[in-house]
């Protein structure tokens, strides 16, 4: 093994000390990192307490990837072991309540909906990619990220639910309270399958078709799942669809929306086939 190769049995106690800072930090606890990288040296007697920071900021780096919030103080450092990610999922699976608890909030944790931040999109110019982002993706794919956050139904209704509430409040900001009355939540009313999650009306009062696709994690960049029918529908329905595309929702909301096509946009990859016989 590389003197820099960092072992299982390191990583699994670098993992449980960062989340247990984590869990002090939510919970109003008040420490000093320093002391805590000292003391968590001292249980790593092959590393400095310098690597030993530098090793939390990887776990954000690594979290991030996994398309999850992390520890404000840390920013995270890409160029981290695959192994690391090994680890935080290990711990995750003893604590299964950890991955519901940050993020389950509905519109009511919200004084303001219409306070919600919608910037650009991100691109190589505005928001350029970290340099390891190969690796971010593969670790992204490895655990199936985008995946895992289309089936959290919990978190997707969350984030469907600020919209419309966002939605609404824009109308009646801008003096439409009539349209206002008539944003319609169809996934909820309607059920899935529309190919879009929300029908509202844009500031000039034309149709506006809204998909959803909400992340824990403060990464812009974060994959999402689309399925086919949405493609179809928004290709169908070019100058009325938009995807409204919901971030950090963890901590502090943040969107941006993709107007079709949407390959122009992202790349989009098959991740699953149906098979017919010949």
């Amino acid at each position: 093994m590389a003197p820099s190769d960092w072992s299982d049995e390191e990583n699994d106690t670098v993992v449980a000390e960062y989340f247990a800072m984590f869990a002090d930090h939510l919970a109003g606890q008040q420490f000093i990192k320093a002391q805590r990288h000292r003391a968590l040296a001292e249980r790593l007697p092959a590393r400095s307490e310098k690597s030993v920071e530098f090793k939390l900021q990887n776990v954000s780096g690594a979290l991030q990837a996994l398309g999850e919030a992390w520890l404000d103080g840390y920013a995270p450092a890409t160029n981290f072991q695959l192994s690391l990610a090994d680890a935080i999922v290990r711990w995750q699976k003893v604590h299964p309540s950890w991955a519901a608890r940050p993020a389950q909030r509905g519109v009511t944790a919200f004084a303001d909906a219409y306070a919600l931040f919608v910037g650009p999109s991100p691109t190589l110019a505005n928001r350029p990619p970290p340099r390891d982002l190969e690796k971010m993706l593969k670790v992204a794919r490895k655990f199936d990220v985008a995946g895992r956050d289309a089936r959290n139904r919990a978190l997707g209704r969350a984030g469907e639910e600020l919209v419309v509430a966002y939605e609404r409040e824009k109308l009646r900001a801008a003096g439409l309270t009539g349209l206002s009355h008539k944003v319609r939540w169809v996934s909820e009313e309607d059920g899935d399958g529309a190919g879009y999650d929300i029908a509202s009306f844009d500031l000039d009062e034309r149709p506006r078709l809204i998909e959803v696709k909400t992340t824990n994690g403060a990464w812009d960049r974060t994959p999402f799942f689309i399925s086919r029918n949405e493609l179809e529908v928004a290709e169908e329905w070019r100058a009325e669809w938009c995807l409204f595309r919901l971030y950090d929702f963890a901590r502090t909301p943040k969107a941006f929306e993709l107007r079709p096509p949407l390959d122009a946009h992202v790349s989009l990859t098959a991740m699953t086939y149906q098979a017919g016989f010949h």
